[in-house]
């Protein structure tokens, strides 16, 4: 589809024209709607809130109106497809973060919630047309939501940005927003309408939206339910209740709704413990989590069903500890942490170990059913057993291949980083850009690598300086190979050349070596090699011979190299997935040159999105049709290797650059990033969340 710049360019150009238009006209109308009310309050502490409602928009009206203009184009400008600091405003907000904002920074959080509402639902057909004709002008043949830099949360959000700076009363900006969310979608919707009409005028016809393909549709007919979630809606699968709001689930972690009683002052260990609204609070807590954790198809049903055997002695735990849930260290919080990790290890009750993993759950939740006043103190042994219980089930030679492999893959890392500097010193000699690309190409590749790890053996071994050792003979014959491989050098002195060619030769070989290089991948390089030789032997001239003008291509590997004996000890995933991975040996052989530089190349990359998982993720890889569930157990220092261990014991390890490739090309897919426990705790203040934007106030 082709794409209409100037469609796209001219429907902002006139959108932010018409805010100066419009912005007055909404004002004027909140004005208005703040008079009415305040006229017709019944309680005088509504119509004096009103009334400083109603100045306090007299005072800051033109200015208001000014910044919030300002703060429109700024946003628009800001939310441009491409721009690399485009908006987010966050749907909701996460448990951690939660706890860690402060009362205005919660109200502000529900304001805003409920601002977006309103309108959203104000604008819900205006929008899906403009957004829909938007994306055909930027050649889209498919609707993206995100592509339409005029959507409401943009315009909600820099009106939030523009009464944060007004320095207002919280009570005076929450009747602004409360009176103001619905004349807002109506100024937006008579907007979106004429910029649709505009649009359609100019023959911009609405792009199509994608049929969204369910989670059962997984490539290579692996099981469907890997790495899902319910499909079931939240609200439906959490339930409708309405007491726990986020001011209150705020105020539950931060201690603020605990009051001492009769019980607290005879016993000042125990204050608020028994504060009923406290223990409501985390009771309800509580079962939403488990209730979320009960719908999450990652973790099989009988493992689930296990764990909501648990709810009794979690809640009597709340009763006791309000806050357990919040505390990462508190043991029952790390128990069902540990529990629900290694839950995801397993996709079927067929998987090895599963059954001896089943019985461990039951035998803790069995303990924990029985009666007794020390619940509290149970938990922690019980934590222990479990860990213990995992370590013992990993076979001891699975653990030592596992401890070789991190080894194997921090020498591998250590000796990439400094072949990558000693590429760059070679490329610092005067003499390196004369020499055709092939000798470049071999020097800052297999030759690097045969430098660094000579560097890495004798400072390991001896501790001495790199300068005193012989591994320097690999860079002291640089001078002869460079010279030899110029013809237009090489042939005006051939008593020169005889005499190092030998030396050369055997001092390279002897280099690839050591480090068990691949003989066939430089072959071509030796062939080329001897070639220049020959040449410059067989050529007598008076005057210098020109030489060819190098290749210009890549002359360095753009992810590490690995001896085959490293790649076998930690299972390398050019040998699980070869059709994943290109050859990851250099290639020597001339080519073309390229059409950019390598330097502007290499930047590009680097400006892609990468993988950003972090150790103890799970993740579905796709092999040979079927999906293998595994975690992210190690990566290197520099995050530029990753371990991967799966149920079976099995350890496989990837560059990074191979992690970004398998995701890419959709084989592999992130199961769980985060604990299960965390994402349950992250949809329970989602859930209070919801609750706080259906109420009237908190």
């Amino acid at each position: 589809m082709d794409a209409h710049p100037q469609a796209f360019d001219a429907c902002l150009k006139e959108a932010l024209a018409q805010t100066r238009e419009w912005v007055p006209r909404w004002l004027d109308k909140l004005h208005a709607t703040l008079k009415e009310k305040e006229l017709s309050a019944r309680h005088s502490n509504d119509k004096q809130s009103l009334v400083e409602a109603r100045t306090a928009l007299d005072t800051h009206r033109d200015l208001m109106a000014s910044r919030f203009i300002e703060a429109l184009a700024d946003a628009v400008g800001n939310a441009l497809p491409g721009t690399d600091v485009q908006p987010r405003v966050a749907k909701t907000v996460s448990f951690d973060e939660l706890e860690l904002m402060g009362d205005d920074q919660v109200q502000e959080t529900v304001e805003l919630a409920r601002v977006q509402q309103v309108v959203s639902m104000t604008v819900d057909h205006e929008i899906v047309e403009l957004t829909a004709r938007l994306c055909t002008t930027l050649g889209m043949q498919v609707v993206n939501v995100e592509a339409n830099p005029l959507r409401a949360d943009v315009v909600v959000g820099a009106l939030m940005k523009t009464l944060k700076g007004l320095n207002l009363a919280p009570a005076v900006r929450s009747r602004w927003l409360q009176t103001g969310a619905i004349p807002l979608g109506n100024e937006l919707q008579g907007l979106y309408t004429r910029l649709s009409a505009m649009l359609d005028r100019q023959g911009i016809e609405a792009a199509g939206y994608a049929v969204i393909q369910s989670p059962d549709a997984r490539p290579g007919g692996g099981d469907s339910t890997l790495g899902r979630r319910t499909n079931a809606p939240q609200e439906e699968a959490l339930g409708t209740e309405t007491l726990l709001t986020l001011d209150h689930l705020h105020q539950l972690l931060v201690g603020n709704l605990e009051q001492p009683d009769d019980e607290s002052q005879r016993h000042p260990g125990t204050l608020g413990t028994s504060n009923a609204m406290v223990r409501t609070l985390a009771s309800e807590v509580v079962s939403l989590m488990l209730k979320q954790i009960s719908t999450d198809e990652r973790l099989l049903r009988p493992l689930r069903e296990m764990l909501q055997d648990m709810k009794p002695a979690l809640l009597q735990v709340a009763r006791t500890d309000p806050r357990f849930f919040a505390d990462r260290e508190n043991p029952a919080r790390r128990l069902l942490d540990a529990i629900t990790e290694h839950s995801l290890a397993y996709t079927h009750e067929q998987d090895r170990g599963y059954a001896t993993f089943s019985r461990h759950v039951r035998g803790i939740i069995d303990a924990l059913q029985k009666p007794g006043a020390d619940l509290a103190d149970r938990f922690p042994g019980l934590l222990q057993n479990f860990n213990r219980s995992q370590t013992e089930a990993m076979a001891p030679e699975q653990v030592q291949a596992r401890g070789l492999a991190v080894k194997t893959l921090v020498r591998v890392e250590q000796r990439n980083l400094l072949a990558e500097r000693v590429a760059a010193e070679f490329r610092s000699r005067n003499d390196f850009n004369r020499a055709p690309g092939v000798v470049r190409r071999f020097l800052t590749g297999p030759w690097a690598q045969v430098v660094a790890q000579a560097r890495l053996e004798v400072s390991n071994a001896t501790g001495l300086n790199t300068s005193e050792v012989p591994s320097m003979r690999y860079t002291d014959i640089l001078p002869d190979l460079l010279w030899s491989s110029q013809l237009a050098l090489a042939s005006l002195n051939r008593p020169r050349l005889v005499k190092i060619i030998p030396g050369v030769l055997r001092t390279l070989r002897d280099g690839l070596d050591s480090i068990d290089y691949p003989r066939e991948q430089t072959e071509a390089f030796f062939q080329t090699l001897m070639g220049l030789h020959e040449a410059a032997y067989k050529t007598q001239r008076a005057e210098p011979l020109q030489d060819a003008q190098p290749s210009v291509q890549g002359e360095f590997d753009v992810e590490p190299w690995m001896q085959p004996a490293e790649a076998r000890d930690t299972g390398f995933m050019d040998d699980a997935f070869p059709e994943s991975h290109p050859e990851t040996h250099p290639s020597f052989v001339d080519t073309q040159p390229m059409q950019r530089d390598w330097v502007q190349l290499k930047a590009e990359l680097a400006a892609q999105p990468v993988s950003d998982l972090s150790v103890g993720t799970w993740v579905d890889m796709w092999q040979e049709g079927q999906a293998v569930r595994c975690q992210i157990t190690w990566a290197s220092p520099h995050g530029t290797l990753f371990l991967f261990s799966g149920a079976n014991g099995r350890s496989l390890s990837m560059t990074r650059r191979g992690l970004d490739r398998l995701i890419e090309q959709d084989k592999l897919r992130v199961v769980a990033d985060h604990g299960v426990v965390n994402e349950a705790l992250d949809e329970v203040t989602r859930q209070a969340w919801l609750n706080s934007i259906k109420t009237d106030g908190i």
